[in-house]
């Protein structure tokens, strides 16, 4: 299958409810500089602020992206991709992300559970998308992945030492740099 056949997103935004930060990842060059992203960031979350995307995912054209996002309690989720994706593909991206965050996070989805598990968000984020394309929609597949790894370093990343999360973090930067 050639590769641009495949389905691909360009971000996946995790923001809170100023429309900071949480956890970001972006897979294209469109957006060369950190103020070009934190821009991009500042439109789509002032564009989607207003909507009630909490039951079911929203869909919205925003400077000739599209943009799936769900928010829950004090975070906003975000998916983007191209204008020429599909809106269903895009919104199980979506979909996919904001169940395993919910898996992972036991079902306590805000900033303060977020950024205490800041490392299984990131490690969710690596497993649904590499480089752009799409690998993983199922959230419990994702979440079931993320878990293990945890395991792979011998004990969750929140319960290691500091010595133990340093050897796993460069283990985990080793083996992204050998692929």
């Amino acid at each position: 299958m050639a590769l641009e056949s495949c389905p691909s997103v360009k971000n996946i935004l995790l923001l809170d409810s100023e429309g900071k930060r949480v956890a970001v990842k972006y897979y294209s060059d469109d957006w060369p500089t950190l103020t070009a992203k934190q821009n991009f960031e500042k439109s789509v979350f002032s564009k989607t602020q207003k909507t009630n995307a909490r039951a079911e995912a929203e869909i919205a054209m925003i400077e000739n992206y599209i943009v799936s996002y769900k928010f829950v309690s004090d975070l906003h989720f975000f998916v983007t991709a191209g204008d020429d994706e599909n809106e269903l593909i895009l919104a199980t991206v979506l979909q996919g992300f904001f169940d395993a965050v919910g898996i992972l996070l036991r079902n306590n989805v805000d900033k303060r559970s977020a950024l205490e598990n800041l490392d299984l968000i990131l490690l969710c984020l690596d497993e649904i998308v590499d480089g752009g394309i799409i690998l993983e929609t199922e959230a419990s597949v994702i979440a079931e992945k993320v878990a293990s790894q945890g395991l792979d370093g011998g004990a969750p990343l929140s319960e290691q030492t500091i010595s133990q999360a340093i050897a796993t973090a460069r283990e985990h930067l080793a083996r992204s740099l050998l692929k």
